[in-house]
């Protein structure tokens, strides 16, 4: 095992340098994982351009969440190891306590005492044992790494997808194409719901469809697409927000169905504040949920989507690049129209 490692660290607002560190050495009832791959993420970008997360790092820190590997060393505890040197794994980038209100009720997403996991962008991971015991998934031979790490974005998505479900007959809008946008494209399809689209850029849109929306709607800045998808799609059982923007919340009201219901996916900034049309939402019984995270079991159920290939990953990546460029990586993605991810290869 060597000393030290590459890893990504963060230091503050669009600063993050590849430096090398010691190989961190794993508790008693933790494990290391050797890093097969780790994914670019938005939130990851968010946080490289705000400087920290207020729940999830704090810098200087390790820095990247979306990974896989292999389990090559076990922390000191007495007994057999948890997770054997050789397995591979996905680790998701929280564990609840168990033991709280939230998670005694199946809201882990909600624990109390959550706990978050950084340093994927390295080329060694030490996985605290809370993790392991509760959020660290084998995956099958045939599942490469970089397919395994979308299992964290998907749980999140399957989480969105149990509280709001829809299934035959259900017709789905997805406002917002980007790598979110795309698998609630691709899992409500494979939920049996007819799917529209809706985004910018042409290669999203076209990711849309080959993901098997029934139709895709450009979304222009003058907002008349608005009324395109009530002219074209006038009985939107569900409408799923995934961009984020207050404004986008407000069109998703405005376009479900009498009865239909909205969920909410796209975390906005703190203190945001939007109007909501009272009238509508008591007389035409509208429904509004959000979602936030994802739980233990909706990680496991993302793990098994995609070994059974459910979720066609190669949709969702595009392309390698090495540790090393990370930190130009994430300065071209502050441009966008970025609609799938980048494996990076420590």
């Amino acid at each position: 095992m060597p000393e030290t490692m590459l890893a990504a660290v963060l230091y503050g607002r669009e600063d993050v340098r590849i430096e090398r560190v010691a190989v961190p050495a794993p508790e008693p009832g933790g494990i290391l994982v050797k890093v097969g791959a780790a994914l670019t993420c938005g939130t990851d970008l968010k946080v490289f351009r705000r400087g920290y997360h207020a729940a999830m790092i704090t810098p200087p820190s390790l820095f990247g969440h979306e990974m896989a590997g292999t389990v090559v060393a076990v922390g000191g505890a007495a007994g057999a190891p948890p997770v054997p040197p050789g397995t591979r794994v996905v680790v998701a980038n929280s564990a609840p306590c168990g033991a709280c209100r939230p998670c005694r009720r199946g809201q882990e997403n909600l624990c109390e005492d959550l706990r978050f996991l950084n340093g994927a962008y390295a080329e060694y991971v030490a996985v605290p044992a809370r993790f392991v015991e509760r959020n660290t998934h084998r995956i099958p031979d045939r599942l490469p790494f970089e397919a395994a790490a979308l299992a964290e974005p998907l749980a999140c998505v399957v989480h969105g997808l149990d509280e709001t479900p829809a299934g035959p007959g259900d017709t789905a809008a997805v406002l917002g194409l980007g790598p979110i946008g795309l698998m609630f494209v691709a899992m409500l399809r494979a939920r049996g719901a007819a799917v529209v689209g809706i985004g910018r850029h042409a290669p999203r849109l076209e990711a849309a469809r080959a993901l098997g929306a029934a139709d895709v709607i450009e979304a222009d800045a003058a907002g008349r697409w608005v009324d395109a998808v009530r002219g074209r799609h006038p009985a939107l059982d569900l409408v799923v927000e995934a961009t984020g923007c207050p404004e986008a919340w407000v069109q998703a009201l405005a376009l479900v169905r009498r009865g239909g219901t909205v969920q909410l996916f796209g975390g906005c900034p703190a203190k945001t504040t939007i109007p909501v049309d009272a009238h509508r939402l008591h007389y035409d019984q509208i429904t509004l949920k959000s979602s936030f995270h994802h739980r233990p079991s909706t990680f496991r159920a993302a793990v098994e989507a995609l070994a059974r290939g459910v979720l066609p990953a190669g949709a969702f990546l595009g392309g390698e690049r090495p540790l090393e460029d990370l930190p130009a990586l994430l300065r071209e993605m502050r441009h966008g129209n970025r609609a799938v991810k980048t494996c990076i290869r420590p």
